[in-house]
């Protein structure tokens, strides 16, 4: 939790224009860098359509789009969308749509890099005015010949690559392509001599020191002043941090997914559990075992759920009691960390035998105790003891009681077992399972 909070923080900071959007295109969610981009503040966004919003033009029927996310739960591509101030702004588009509906959409500005592009195609007079924007790229902007022999190297391509121009140029366009990729440059000429443009093929490329790196490339035909095809320009972007934090956001919203599934389950069986004589007593049941659920749940955060701790679980549950005098609640035990769904179990089942105990057993007394104590066997199974002393005489009761049988429910979950001993000087409960 600890760690999707930092990436949602991350999220919301960061210069890439993101948004979240509901397949109805009510927007959830619009970060920073979306705000730039825009110019329309959070308060404006969030709420709006983001399609009427942002004026949405799509390369493909907006239904189209849509059927493309529910069937494969992702989208790429480009759109046009409108500033505050008016201005048209070209962005490199991708979307993921997640099991609740909500579609998230992570944009690149390249209505600059579109300019260079449409620029590229046009006469060599254009070329030289257009030397200095190119140099000045972070994109890698190169040209090679229909042979595949770079032309030109920008300070971009530098960059990304960490060849010199003085390095790359002459040399085949092969020098940065992996060696199970050699193909896709004879596919890529094959397309070129044909006419045709490509446009933001994602692949992977190499630098100078064998590191690989994933890029988005739009490669165009370059034609002399008879109309011939010669050559290509070819632009690469980087977008391997892009596509390493999509894989995260991916798995951090699925491991979340998965974690609020288990616990809105478990608070669906401890609701359905729940009994009382009156609709107080049935609310005040329900609200003190989603509050004990809650409390473990803060413990897991130190862990980043990976559990909780046995005693920590124990402090907290009794600590209401324990602070009255500090004599009246005895917890001893070795540090035993429980998984989530075992902690939860054992949190709610302390919270049921508390309750009952202040209210008819060893705590409602003025010198009544309690003492837990637990002890792990070496086969891994755990002995967990509840005992009181000091309370009003106990008998054990002529039929299952609520409590009783909300505890047993839980440790069978868990594969464990209970037992309930009605001394006369206090209940006594033993709880065994394996950890």
């Amino acid at each position: 939790m600890e760690r999707a909070e930092r990436l949602a923080n991350l999220l919301t900071l960061s210069y890439e224009p993101m948004l979240a959007w509901r397949l109805d295109g009510s927007i959830e969610f619009w970060n920073a860098g979306a705000e730039r981009l825009y110019g329309f503040t959070q308060s404006e966004a969030v709420g709006s359509d983001s399609h009427a919003l942002l004026q949405t033009k799509f390369p493909v029927d907006l239904a189209h789009l849509r059927s493309q996310l529910r069937d494969g739960g992702y989208w790429s591509g480009e759109l046009r969308h409108v500033r505050k101030d008016g201005s048209v702004v070209i962005v490199e588009s991708r979307m993921q749509l997640f099991s609740d509906g909500v579609v998230l959409e992570a944009n690149r500005d390249i209505t600059e890099r579109r300019g260079i592009e449409i620029a590229l195609g046009e006469s060599e007079q254009n070329w030289r005015w257009l030397g200095s924007i190119i140099e000045s790229s972070d994109d890698a902007i190169v040209s090679k010949n229909l042979d595949g022999i770079i032309r030109s190297w920008n300070r971009g391509a530098e960059r990304i690559f960490g060849y010199s121009a003085r390095e790359a140029i002459g040399q085949p366009i092969t020098l940065v392509i992996p060696a199970d990729r050699q193909s896709e440059e004879r596919e890529i000429l094959t397309r070129i001599r044909r006419g045709e443009r490509i446009d933001h093929f994602e692949t992977v490329r190499q630098d100078k020191h064998g590191r690989l790196i994933v890029v988005s490339l739009t490669v165009s035909p370059v034609k002399d002043a008879d109309g011939r095809i010669v050559g290509a320009s070819k632009i690469a972007r980087d977008v391997t941090e892009q596509k390493r934090n999509q894989e995260l956001i991916a798995t951090l919203a699925r491991e979340a997914e998965h974690r609020s599934k288990n616990l809105l389950a478990t608070v669906l069986a401890t609701v359905n559990r729940s009994q009382s004589s009156s609709v107080e007593g049935l609310k005040q049941a329900i609200i003190g075992r989603i509050r004990a659920l809650a409390n473990v749940c803060s413990l897991f955060v130190a862990t980043r759920w990976i559990g909780a701790e046995l005693s920590a679980i124990a402090t907290q549950e009794l600590a209401p009691y324990s602070e009255m005098d500090g004599k009246r609640v005895l917890i001893e035990g070795p540090q035993i960390l429980l998984d989530p769904g075992i902690a939860q179990a054992i949190a709610i089942t302390l919270h049921e035998l508390a309750t009952n105990a202040a209210k008819y057993g060893g705590l409602s007394q003025p010198n009544g105790q309690v003492h837990l104590e637990w002890s792990q066997a070496a086969d891994g199974q755990l002995l967990l003891r509840w005992t009181e002393a000091g309370g009003p005489a106990v008998q054990e009761p002529a039929r299952k009681g609520v409590g009783v049988g909300t505890i047993e429910g839980l440790i069978s979950q868990i594969k464990g077992t209970t037992r309930f001993d009605w001394r006369k000087d206090g209940l006594t409960c033993e709880i065994t399972f394996r950890v």
